[in-house]
């Protein structure tokens, strides 16, 4: 889905949006059919996108991919699909996977729910990723946010058995109905010291990283100083 106002095919958007470098244009034009695809209502064959069977993994809000394009690197066993609806984002993150040849990254430019409700098989992913979600501050928007118990158990649902949901924000607001809403759900068990998990043990058993790098959104919540809460549940077995 592309963001309103754009033009199919080009990062750029949005009324008086500046228009992409001339490398960043050629290189979607380039790597954008091959990475990406619009969200669509079919099942997603992920092996086959890939070329190879690996867990999957999928980044909901994954924005200019600094994390995404990170955790890749650092996990090369795994394949990851990054979903955004924010084509610059995108397109810098392609430019990015070009140029540092990252073989096991793929993007879905469209809605996260949608992703989830008509393109992922239950128990299927090994992870999902959800990190600093727009926390919709206004009491009236509170609708708005992606981790309604709805989407919660629709997560837990697309998990296979000791899949992980990890999950960061640096809203505390959003992080009580975070931690209210996970805490209510019966499929996932809570493994870090904020949902009540012990943590070391599941660390070493889990089946994809915790640590998260830091980006430039998460260093300026820290200098105002926000605090980043971190949750992370795992599929019960």
């Amino acid at each position: 889905m592309p963001v309103p106002g754009s033009t199919p095919g080009s990062p750029a958007s949005g009324p008086g949006a500046a228009p992409s470098p001339p490398t960043t244009q050629k290189s979607w034009d380039r790597s954008w059919p091959v990475l990406g695809r619009e969200v669509a209502d079919e099942p997603l064959d992920a092996e086959a996108w890939f070329g190879r069977p690996a867990p999957l993994v999928i980044e909901i809000g994954c924005g200019t991919g600094t994390a995404t394009a990170a955790m890749a690197l650092a996990e090369p066993h795994l394949n990851l699909i990054g979903i955004e609806v924010y084509q610059p984002g995108l397109a810098q993150l392609v430019q990015r996977i070009e140029r540092e040849e990252i073989g096991n990254i793929r993007l879905l430019r469209g809605d996260a729910v949608d992703v989830l409700e008509n393109m992922i098989a239950p128990g299927s992913l090994t992870g999902v990723r959800v990190f600093f979600p727009d926390p919709w501050p206004k009491a009236r928007h509170h609708k708005r946010r992606l981790l309604q118990p709805a989407t919660f158990a629709l997560i837990a649902d697309r998990l296979r058995p000791g899949g992980i949901l990890h999950v960061a924000t640096d809203h505390a607001g959003y992080a009580e109905h975070i931690a209210e809403v996970g805490a209510a759900e019966s499929q996932l068990i809570g493994l870090n010291g904020t949902v009540g998990g012990a943590g070391t043990t599941q660390r070493e058993s889990a089946p994809i990283g915790f640590e998260r790098p830091v980006t430039k959104f998460e260093s300026k919540a820290h200098t105002a100083g926000s605090a980043i809460n971190e949750f992370i549940w795992g599929k019960i077995e």
